[in-house]
């Protein structure tokens, strides 16, 4: 790992010697590659599938995204997770949030990410990139004030931070590197500052191959925007925090092609999960899939995602293949010149083929998480919700109902099946027409349960690094951990 107090590079078990490995590989900057391209990677929080213009808006108005659609391609199957940390986690490391390793926090809901897992900034880093995350982390602690600063960015491959370590449910604390500079920051102001962080970095390093994370705080509650775009949007208060968000978006591609960048620079604008739905004007919207951030239904994980690289990505397209934030680590490695970690499971594909639009296709099954519990499998365009096997007092459906639409809060008492091509908003169980292709997926999740891991079963190919196992095994355990008060 790289101290960024002293310069050196620190002996910490399974990443360091994949870091040995790669400057093998590379015994000079001399040996990569002159044309790596920069990434961008722009991540809202809590950003629902139709709250942009070219996804459907009818009243949020998103003219430099929509831009940015006609310019490159728009994905309409693309995954994250279904609350924070864990899809922070998850586009970090190309695994889904069981498999990473967890620092010393087994049951949070936020894990507080290993620093032994590897980052795609410490991929990057060892090609020889610039690094830097600008604005939410969220995997070093979840609450502003009790965070771990050898978890924050700078010990996670970033030689430039600037954002709050945590989300702003109350107050945001701001940090340069690893110092704290500021406590309680003005909410309205984030979506600028952060955007203006990046864009100086930008201009710092346009001589040499860069990778920006901008993670945003918004819209995540509490909303805020600034004087400038506080009561213009038709959306309400949301709809002003999408369209500031929009503007700085916009700001940011302006950098990139006034600095002679564009051609080999890929910007990838996506969503960390669903929109929260019942906080009134707070809320974002996922029509036309059902529910939102939390759940495992569509509007839960599926978000909306734009990547443009004019001459590599081509122009006004759009791809419905099953896609992921868990891809975007192998991709942009292999993107760079170099490659994922070899030394661990990454469930994460290269999905570089679909960006250049030389397939339309994806052979790949995709694992709905809802914090510890596998709760549902995609292979091609069918979905099957699984039964829901937690003790019935831990049911995550049931301690987050209120985040959700009343319907959709329900503990699933056997496979429902659905067909995404035809029943988008999962409407219509066809598990009574279709058994054999409920049998087919009950087997994909049972490897998953197995391998990756489930609320009672520690994964064959998910990791500690030696930290405290995050499952328990069984079911008498998980009730006394989740309720430890709970009368005999």
């Amino acid at each position: 790992m790289f101290d960024p107090q002293t310069g050196m590079l620190m002996k910490v078990g399974f990443k360091y010697v994949w870091v040995l490995g790669l400057l093998a590989a590379f015994s000079s900057v001399a040996d990569l590659p002159e044309d790596r391209p920069n990434f961008i990677i722009i991540f809202t929080d809590d950003q629902g599938y139709q709250d942009l213009g070219c996804y459907g808006s009818p009243d949020i108005e998103t003219p430099r995204l929509d831009q940015m659609a006609a310019e490159g391609m728009r994905f309409t199957s693309f995954y994250a997770q279904t609350v924070c940390g864990p899809s922070r986690g998850a586009l970090m490391t190309g695994c889904y949030p069981l498999r990473f390793a967890r620092q010393d926090d087994p049951n949070s809901i936020h894990p507080e990410m290993h620093s032994d897992e590897i980052t795609i900034a410490e991929v990057l880093q060892e090609q020889g990139y610039a690094t830097a995350a600008f604005g939410k982390w969220d995997l070093a602690g979840h609450n502003p004030g009790q965070y771990k600063p050898e978890l924050l960015p700078p010990y996670q491959g970033f030689d430039v931070y600037f954002g709050t370590p945590g989300s702003n449910d109350k107050v945001v604390n701001l940090i340069r590197g690893t110092e704290e500079i500021e406590q309680k920051a003005d909410m309205s102001t984030l979506t600028k500052r952060y955007t203006d962080e990046a864009i100086l970095f930008i201009e710092e390093k346009k001589d040499e191959p860069f990778f920006v994370y901008l993670a945003h705080t918004m819209p995540h509650t509490r909303l805020a925007a600034s004087a400038e775009f506080k009561g213009t949007s038709e959306g309400g208060l949301y709809g002003d925090v999408i369209e500031e968000l929009d503007f700085n978006i916009g700001r940011v591609l302006d950098t990139v092609k006034e600095l002679g960048l564009d051609d080999n620079t890929y910007i990838i604008f996506t969503s960390d999960n669903g929109p929260w739905l019942i906080r009134k004007d707070h809320s974002g919207h996922a029509d036309p899939l059902r529910s939102g951030k939390t759940s495992c239904w569509e509007g839960g994980l599926r978000v909306p995602c734009i990547m443009r690289a004019p001459g590599k990505i081509p122009a006004g397209t759009e791809c419905d293949a099953v896609a992921a934030t868990i891809d975007l680590m192998p991709t942009i490695a292999k993107l760079a010149g170099g490659a994922p970690p070899t030394d661990r499971v990454i469930d994460g594909v290269d999905i570089s083929a679909l960006m250049r639009g030389a397939s339309d296709s994806l052979d790949r099954t995709y694992f709905y998480y809802q914090h510890d519990c596998l709760r549902a499998v995609r292979s091609g365009h069918w979905k099957l919700m699984l039964p829901h096997t937690e003790p019935v007092e831990a049911s995550i459906a049931m301690k987050w109902k209120n985040h959700i639409a009343k319907a959709d809060a329900i503990r699933i008492q056997k496979p429902m099946l659905f067909n995404l091509d035809v029943d988008i908003g999962e409407t219509t169980d066809v598990a009574d027409r279709h058994p054999e292709k409920v049998a087919e997926l009950m087997k994909l999740a049972e490897w998953a349960q197995q391998d990756i891991g489930d609320h009672d079963t520690f994964g064959q190919n998910s990791r500690t690094f030696g930290a405290q196992r995050r499952l328990l095994s069984n079911e008498e355990d998980y009730e006394e951990t989740i309720y430890p008060n709970k009368k005999k």
